[in-house]
């Protein structure tokens, strides 16, 4: 059987940018998520409800993920490729879904995101010509306009879209993730060999 010819391509300019990359930060909600935030209720007199439930919403709080983007934070990794999160939200949901993504570099309730990113930048000992980052909204900007490579969702804000580098095809949450994760492995020279795993 011959190889599997790689059906993917992207503009070359994008590829330069992003050939560098070695770590790359994502937001959560709106980028891993469809940005959507659904809030369960327990049912009256469930042991589980705490005194403020009858003034507020119980219950537990959950996320839509996609396999797309998940496999290919996976992916990522193999290609040598740090993934790490930054989000201004905390939840066991989402620790227990990057947990099993295997992604280590993680800041949880972060509002102020670019001391979160100095940080894992240190850590890693990279710099800013060796990251990028994919967000939707104004909190993501000030580490979008540092990073070599920054990618929004097309349902971003619209002053995100407009400091983006690069913005996807697909939505937040429905395989924006795994558009980005695609392009930063064709740039770095691992996606055809990853892929040929797949299909000899």
């Amino acid at each position: 059987m011959s190889p599997h010819v790689p059906a993917l391509r992207f503009a070359p300019e994008l590829l330069l940018r992003a050939q560098n990359v070695k770590v790359v930060f994502f937001d959560v909600d709106g980028v891993l998520t469809d940005g959507g935030l659904y809030f369960g209720e327990y049912p009256p007199g469930d042991k589980r409800a705490t005194p403020q439930d009858s003034f507020t919403t119980g219950g537990e709080t959950l996320k839509r993920f996609n396999t797309l983007d998940g496999h290919g934070v996976k992916l990522l990794q193999r290609a040598g490729i740090t993934p790490a999160v930054i989000t201004g939200r905390d939840s066991a949901v989402l620790r227990s879904r990057l947990h099993a993504l295997g992604v280590t570099h993680v800041h949880f309730g972060t509002e102020d995101k670019l001391p979160a990113a100095k940080t894992t930048l240190e850590a890693l000992g990279l710099d800013w010509p060796q990251a990028a980052f994919m967000g939707d909204d104004w909190p993501d900007l000030p580490v979008m306009r540092r990073v070599a490579f920054a990618c929004a969702p097309v349902n971003a804000h619209v002053e995100v879209r407009a400091v983006a580098h690069h913005v996807t095809q697909a939505r937040g949450g429905d395989g924006a993730v795994r558009e980005f994760c695609d392009l930063l492995m064709v740039a770095s020279g691992r996606y055809a060999a990853l892929l040929q795993e797949y299909t000899r």
